[in-house]
């Protein structure tokens, strides 16, 4: 009989992997360069096209929390359509695999919903934090060097936003740095290994 830490603890390292496997290190199309892509192809001046491969705003939404089999209608649609037909299913993620009370299913969707980065450049970049809106301190956004993946396992699986019910295993991915330095201009990521 599998137990609710023993279920949770099988599940991450898949929802890990696919996490990974979702990530296109294909370096021949604009859209592998790094830039935001929108739900269909188009074009961006007089002959850049770019093409989704994933609909990635917020780490972890997509990735751990929709099931595989619903990520190719998740990659089809705009952040506000994704809230209502995904936002019920990673809440129910957060309960029923995480074993999560309900208020921080609750509260993280309030959060990774609508599923899209938001820069205000207005805002004094001291004050940005992901997940912030979360802990009421911020104004949200995030810095390039925030370890997301770990901040959102950790309001998942960890106690960040609550000690009820904690996985402390399957809190981080143990990735603790970049293996490649920032680079000091526009995209700011190092080009990826291959």
């Amino acid at each position: 009989m599998w137990r609710p830490n023993t279920l949770r603890a099988a599940l991450v390292p898949m929802a890990l992997a696919l996490l990974a496997a979702g990530c296109d290190t294909e370096a021949d199309t604009p859209a592998a360069a790094g830039g935001i892509v929108a739900a269909q192809a188009f074009q961006h001046g007089p002959s850049v096209i770019y093409t989704q491969r994933d609909f990635l705003g917020n780490p972890l939404v997509s990735e751990v929390t929709i099931p595989k089999a619903m990520h190719a209608r998740y990659n089809k649609l705009s952040p506000f359509l994704l809230t209502e037909e995904f936002k019920r299913t990673t809440e129910q993620f957060v309960t029923g695999v995480a074993g999560r009370p309900a208020g921080v299913a609750t509260t993280l969707s309030s959060v990774l919903y609508p599923d899209m980065l938001i820069v205000e450049t207005n805002r004094d970049p001291a004050t940005a934090g992901w997940l912030s809106w979360a802990l009421a301190n911020g104004w949200g956004g995030r810095k390039l060097t925030d370890d997301v993946v770990d901040a959102g396992l950790q309001a998942i699986f960890g106690p960040l936003l609550s000690p009820v019910n904690v996985s402390p295993g399957l809190a981080s991915d143990n990735v603790n740095g970049n293996d490649k330095p920032f680079l000091s201009t526009f995209p700011y990521y190092a080009p990826p290994t291959l």
